[in-house]
């Protein structure tokens, strides 16, 4: 039963492999987009409830705006120019502006896009600013934050797996365990190398 499991958790791993356009590395995306652009939304909307935006007739909010408008189009363009438009499909772009001291932009799946005033007197300039945003931009049409999840799952799953087969197999577990801390431990310190 436990060869099982692992074999099918295995499979749905390879499956959840996606290959990110333009870099070409693959990343982990246990939940179907649509999912996470829902999921987005609502908290998207949650936070603008609470961090109200500065008006749209604003400067800032204004260069924002045209900013983010001409990156959204550039980044369209190029992707569907090498054939991955489907990174885009169902964005609904939007630009807000919150009055926030806090040096911080951000960009959810969809292409909801906030910037936080704290970090306008840092950027300085349109280029400056179109630099941070193109960062965040980037972010969510390389889907980072299905990917971030998914590693959150996957997780979740190994740590429940282990669980079970300890109470059944607790000398295996114990042996996986260790193997995977050695191999994990191992592949950190090489980072730093």
């Amino acid at each position: 039963m436990t060869k099982k499991i692992v074999l099918l958790a295995a499979v749905v791993l390879l499956d959840a492999c996606a290959k990110v356009p333009i870099t070409g590395r693959r990343q982990l995306n246990l939940l179907p987009e649509s999912q996470m652009m829902a999921m987005s939304l609502q908290a998207y909307q949650d936070f603008l409830q609470e961090n109200e935006p500065v008006p749209a007739s604003d400067t800032r909010a204004e260069m924002v705006g045209r900013i983010g408008n001409k990156l959204a189009s550039a980044a369209t363009q190029f992707l569907k120019e090498n054939g991955a438009s489907d990174r885009v499909e169902g964005f609904n772009w939007e630009f807000h502006v919150v009055d926030d001291p806090t040096v911080n932009a951000w960009c959810m799946p969809g292409g909801k896009v906030v910037v936080y005033t704290g970090i306008l007197p840092v950027t300085a300039t349109d280029e400056g600013l179109a630099l941070v945003m193109g960062h965040e931009i980037a972010h969510a049409i390389a889907r980072h934050g299905n990917e971030r999840m998914s590693q959150g799952i996957a997780v979740q799953g190994v740590g429940m797996t282990l669980e079970a087969m300890s109470s059944s197999k607790p000398g295996l577990t114990r042996d996986l365990f260790l193997q995977s801390y050695g191999i994990g431990t191992q592949l950190g310190m090489l980072a730093y190398s």
